[in-house]
């Protein structure tokens, strides 16, 4: 299991990614982090919704309620204009890190 306190810094870019890909709401992004990561990363329910009204505070994404699903109501996730434009930037970002963090890392086993 990987430390969270690498991968936290880029959670909104991961769960924007995910939101591109279609609206979804906060379990099936959990179950979908855990299943694209073999388990090797688990989102807190806690830390997700958190992730959520920062990006919905930042007009990143909006929220809709969906339809009657096992007795209840869920609230849905889409990403915005301003969301794509936001997470081609951290794409960018994360590209210029990546390269420059593999300079040193790389070649040691």
């Amino acid at each position: 299991m990987i430390r969270s306190d690498i991968i936290r810094g880029h959670l909104d870019s991961i769960i924007l990614r995910l939101i591109l890909e279609k609206d979804q709401y906060g379990y099936e992004i959990s179950k979908e982090i855990s299943l694209r990561t073999d388990n090797r990363f688990q989102i807190k329910e806690a830390t997700l919704y958190a992730v959520f009204q920062r990006l919905e505070k930042r007009e990143l994404i909006e929220s809709y309620v969906g339809g009657i699903s096992h007795g209840g109501k869920r609230k849905y996730y889409r990403i915005t204009t301003l969301g794509i434009a936001y997470l081609k930037e951290t794409v960018k970002e994360w590209h210029e890190t990546k390269d420059i963090i593999d300079l040193f890392m790389e070649g040691i086993e």
